[in-house]
Order: C-alpha cells, then structure tokens, then sequence
C-alpha cells in the first residue's frame, strides 16, 4: 500500500511539472509576488518581530513559573481578571498576527487556559492603538470606533466560547496540575524579572514602531523620532541584566527554548506567506487571483459580501497598518463600510500564515473553531454595522 502511495505521489508530481502554466504571465507573475512577498517578510518582521518574540517566548517557558501563568490565566483564575488582562495586552504589543504567535504559544504551554489564551492571541494583533487611529483619520471615526470596541468583545467573547466548546479537553488537560507550585521559591527577586520582560517587550514595540501620518507632529511622530534611542537603550539594558543576574545554564535553556519555538513556527510561516503571495499578492500587486473579483463581491452590505470580505481577509496576510490603505482603495472601487469592517475585524488577527501554526500549537480541531468564528463574527459584525450606519 505505501509502494502505491509513492507511486501516486510521483505521478502527481510528474503531471504538475508537465502542465505547469510558466506561459502563463498572470501564473509567473502570481509566482513573483509568492517570493517578493516572503523576501520582505523576510527582511521586515523576521529580524525585528519574529526574532524577539521568540526570545520572549523562551524567555516565559523558561522563567515564568507555572504557578505565575494559571495565577493569571489558568483554569481556576479570576475570569474577570484574565480576561481583562489578555483583552487588552493589544495596546501594549502592537504585533502582527504571526509575531503574537510565540507569545501565545508560550502561555499556552505554561498551562494558561484556552480561553484567555485565545483572547491574548486575537487582541495581541486586532488592538493597535495607532491602527486604530489611523483607520478614524484615513476611513471615518465610524468605522474606527467599530473596530476599536469590536476588537475588544471579540477577544473576550471569543476566548469564553472557545473555552465553553473545549470545556471538557480544558479539564482534561488540567487535570494533572499542580496548583500549589506557586510556593517553590523564586530564583531571582520579582523586580529583576519584571524589569528583564519589560526591555524584551520594549524593545519589540518600539523597534517596530511605524511612522505615523505624513504631515502629523504629534505624539506617535515625535516617539517615531527615538525609537531606535529607546529600543538601544532597552537592549543594552538587557544586555547589562543578563551578564549580571543571570547564570550560564539559564541563558542555555532560553536560548534552547528560543530555538525550539523558531523551528515549530518559521518553517510554516515562511510557507504561509508563500502561498499567500502567490494567491492574493502584495499591497498594489495582484496574485493569482484577481483583485477586480474581490472588489466586485464585497460591494453593498449583503451576507455575502460580508462573509467573503472576512474569509478573503482571514486568509490573507496583512503586516502592521496595511490593512488600511489597502481599505481605502476598496472603498474607493466600491466596498461597503460593513465588508469594510469586516475585514478589519478578521484580517489583522488571522492569516494563512498564522493558521498553519496554530494548528501545529493547538491541533486543527481548536484551530477550525477558532478561525471560524473570527469569520462568523465579523461577518455578522459587518452586517450589522453596515445596517446602521448605511
């Protein structure tokens, strides 16, 4: 049988590369904008986003007691509290939907529980502040203060009911911990792993603070101006702390820690953006799918203009902020302010890219659910949206 399958996969092999469409130019240029797509990737969020958030990610399955997650985020913590906590750690990272993904995976594994977990990984990329801004300057204040107050619910509404459906796996799950560990005594004073977290953080906010509006010399200009002071300061910060508080096997299990994650998640998120790219292209490039198709079903405020603008948004990937201009011009060809919405509210916090990991982390029954209803929700989100506001 598996001489069989081998057989299979040759032959399939052998027919893709005998009727590849090379002669094709929408196919060869769809090729093009798969690699110009993951060689700015590359060179934009892999060094600056990924890098630390891997560190940080190592950093919470190393340092962060088991105790300290379930204290905050586990099965038996204050739900008023975790929630909360994850809803809004948006405004504070700022990342995309793939550099959140370390970050979630690192809780997760500590023990922290599926519900604030997940509403951690939704509002880590849907709640930044300045895209929320931007999007009240640049589409209206009504589509901005829709995204900024329906982040916020997905988050948590999303988490309690990914937690209500796998309630039975979550005790499972949990079944075997040990809530009593938060007594095993602390290394290091819990000011110094404060402060260590706190320049790691630092360092992947500011590093990858984006230049704010041409022409605005407010707060997010002058900041853009000191970023890289501020993001120096922090790493020879850290750099001063680990020399000083920390002893040779601890930075050897971080950074065995930091490696394991950046195995797990590189490889698929490279593949992720790949094919991405390829379907959908880059900002102002077509894939292999034409943007005039996208553009013609997300006209109005039908139901199936709202869920193909969250489906559509859900797959692609979207790095910091482009959700926005790339929403201007739809808007321009046509785009209803629901599907807008939409799109906002599933795009930023989801991407092909993001879901092949997820489900690496989670497994791809929690992943299906999850992915689906980011869409259920912005869908219906945007209907209602686009009712009120038509």
């Amino acid at each position: 049988m598996r001489e069989w399958k081998k057989v299979l996969y040759i032959v399939a092999a052998f027919l893709a590369c005998f009727y590849l469409p090379v002669e094709n130019l929408r196919f060869t240029n769809a090729v093009f904008e798969a690699l110009a797509l993951v060689k700015w990737y590359a060179r934009e969020h892999v060094l600056l986003c990924l890098v630390p958030a891997f560190f940080i990610a190592g950093a919470i399955s190393v340092f962060v007691s088991q105790a300290s997650v379930m204290k905050y985020f586990g099965a038996k913590a204050n739900k008023f509290l975790s929630y909360s906590v994850a809803s809004v750690s948006g405004t504070i990272l700022a990342v995309c939907s793939c550099t959140v993904l370390p970050l979630f995976s690192g809780i997760y594994k500590r023990g922290a529980g599926l519900g604030p977990a997940v509403a951690f990984l939704y509002s880590g990329p849907a709640i930044n502040v300045l895209a929320i801004i931007l999007t009240a300057r640049i589409l209206g204040w009504q589509l901005g203060l829709a995204r900024a107050i329906g982040a916020v619910v997905f988050s948590v509404v999303i988490g309690l009911l990914m937690h209500l459906i796998f309630l039975k796996e979550e005790r499972a799950r949990h079944a075997n911990v040990d809530f009593n560990v938060g007594e095993i005594k602390e290394t290091r004073p819990l000011w110094q792993t404060i402060i260590y977290f706190a320049s790691m953080v630092m360092f992947l906010v500011f590093a990858n603070w984006g230049k704010s509006l041409e022409g605005d010399h407010g707060a997010w200009s002058v900041i853009y101006q000191f970023k890289w002071w501020i993001a120096g300061f922090s790493l020879v910060s850290l750099g001063v702390m680990l020399l000083k508080w920390f002893k040779k096997d601890e930075l050897k299990d971080w950074t065995g820690a930091t490696w394991g994650f950046a195995l797990q998640i590189l490889p698929l998120l490279l593949g992720g953006v790949l094919v991405s790219g390829f379907l959908l292209g880059r900002v102002g490039h077509e894939g292999v799918i034409p943007s005039r198709y996208v553009t013609m079903l997300v006209g109005g405020n039908s139901l199936w203009a709202n869920f193909f603008s969250s489906i559509v948004a859900a797959f692609m990937y979207f790095a910091m902020l482009t959700e926005v201009p790339i929403l201007q011009g739809l808007m321009n060809s046509g785009m209803g302010k629901g599907p807008a919405l939409a799109l906002l509210l599933a795009g930023p916090a989801l991407s092909l890219p993001s879901m092949l990991v997820l489900r690496s982390i989670m497994g791809t029954k929690k992943t299906v659910v999850y992915v689906s209803l980011v869409v259920v929700m912005a869908t219906i989100t945007g209907m209602i949206f686009g009712f009120i506001v038509r």
